[in-house]
């Protein structure tokens, strides 16, 4: 760690020097602000981890070379001292971009800790900006695997919506991918730099959603012992990604149209909104005009969330992007878990691909993970994947469980599962379908809506 000591008293230059040199810092001196200033604009903006500057000093004083280095735009972590400070002047340090203020005399753990503090701060900011380059990558929009005809489409429809605040509604099953998506519209757009905040609405207790969502104030109900944001606000500047938003309750369905069309919320118990720059993205697996029909969702808020719709198609209906994905998956796993790349045989890539994936991308990526993890060889083989894989086509693989006898649930299984390998046989063409499973084009299409295919 190299570190620069600002100070016009040579004592306590050297005193300083002895000090930190122990504690395994490269130390610099400087006698004042402005021969600092110079020696760091000379080296191109310098290259020290940390500075240690006195305040009271001939010619520039600190609050001067703190302003300096912010007209500058070269950022450092600063560390103020001073033997005349008063609580205003640590606070004008502050506000200046000053780390932290000690005063003199100080004692030498007191040096030291505030150093070491100011490492573990550095440490996490580097960390924090590691794994944000690592997520943007995850959810960079090139990386999402695909040679499927609708999921480029949906990619297609992804950069022309990016760019702009409107609202967009995504729909499909689970494990198709619907946050990836979501982050991908966040990281593409001008809003990458800001926050993402996440919701499962389905997730959270009916009776704290509203609070988690807009916030409370101090005393608005009995827990409330204190100021709290919702996740509108923490999300101000950035997106906000409201997951099966189709169970949100109906009176919290008016507040939530009430941010759409003001773009401002109020808190539980304030008298007062709050503006807020907050993207909406939402999703659902439920169909919301059947929802709408049935009284459950409001039609107007419908329309405020549906300006863009994306629809993602479920994993059966891509058999070309199996193999892609897979690898996808084998590399991701074979990395993590620090194993040799492993193949995947065409025994097994024909096993993947008569499958009917009904949880979709997150399952495969399941199997693949689970694969990775018990294989010892360089090859995948099909012992490894889950049990009903290894069993497509057979009457076990589609049963609800080996403990459940009840004879209505497995024909109700057997069913679903026909009519979806039927479907995906056919290309979706639910005119073939029927044919195939030997019913009327009427009888398919209540099947199909009764079971959510």
């Amino acid at each position: 760690m190299r570190l620069l000591v600002i100070d016009d008293e040579e004592a306590m230059r050297h005193m300083l020097s002895i000090i930190l040199k122990k504690e395994g810092y490269e130390v610099h001196v400087s006698p004042d602000a402005l021969h600092a200033l110079s020696a760091i604009e000379a080296a191109g903006g310098g290259d020290f981890d940390f500075i240690l500057c006195d305040i009271k000093m001939p010619r520039m004083d600190g609050l001067e070379f703190l302003k300096a280095l912010k007209d500058r735009g070269l950022q450092y972590t600063v560390i103020m001292m001073s033997a005349y400070g008063t609580l205003d002047t640590a606070i004008d340090c502050m506000k200046l971009g000053a780390y932290d203020y000690i005063s003199k005399p100080f004692k030498t753990d007191e040096i030291i800790l505030t150093l070491k503090k100011a490492e573990e701060r550095e440490r996490l900011k580097r960390e924090n900006k590691r794994l944000k380059e690592e997520t943007c990558a995850e959810y960079d929009i090139r990386r999402i695997v695909t040679k499927d005809k609708a999921m480029l489409e949906v990619l297609k429809l992804v950069n022309k919506v990016s760019g702009y605040d409107t609202p967009v509604l995504i729909i499909g099953e689970s494990g198709t991918g619907k946050e990836l998506i979501a982050r991908a519209i966040h990281d593409s757009g001008d809003r990458k730099n800001g926050p993402f905040v996440a919701v499962n609405c389905g997730a959270i207790p009916a009776a704290l959603l509203e609070s988690e969502l807009f916030g409370h104030v101090k005393g608005a109900f009995t827990d409330a012992h204190r100021n709290k944001a919702g996740l509108f606000q923490e999300a101000d500047g950035g997106t906000i990604f409201l997951d099966e938003v189709g169970e949100l309750p109906l009176p919290l369905q008016v507040k939530f149209l009430r941010v759409l069309q003001e773009g401002e919320v109020r808190k539980v118990g304030d008298t007062k909104s709050v503006k807020i720059a907050t993207r909406v993205v939402a999703a659902t697996v439920k169909d919301l005009r059947e929802e709408i029909k049935k009284g459950a969702f409001r039609e107007d808020l419908f329309y405020r969330l549906d300006v863009v719709e994306v629809n993602l198609p479920p994993l059966r209906d891509r058999g070309d992007d199996i193999p892609g994905l897979a690898a996808h998956f084998i590399e991701k796993y074979s990395k993590k878990f620090g194993k040799p790349v492993k193949t995947l045989p065409e025994d097994v890539l024909k096993t993947l691909k008569g499958y009917s994936w009904p949880g979709n991308v997150r399952e495969l990526e399941n199997a693949i993970e689970r694969a990775i993890i018990l294989e010892e060889t360089g090859v995948i083989r099909k012992e490894s994947l889950p049990m009903a894989m290894k069993e497509t086509g057979g009457v076990c693989a589609i049963l609800p469980s080996s403990s459940d006898l009840s004879i209505k649930r497995a024909s109700e299984a057997i069913e679903k599962a026909l009519i979806s390998k039927a479907l995906a046989k056919t290309g979706n063409n639910k005119t073939k379908a029927a044919e195939l499973l030997d019913i009327s084009f009427r009888a398919l299409l209540y099947k199909i809506k009764d079971y959510g295919l």
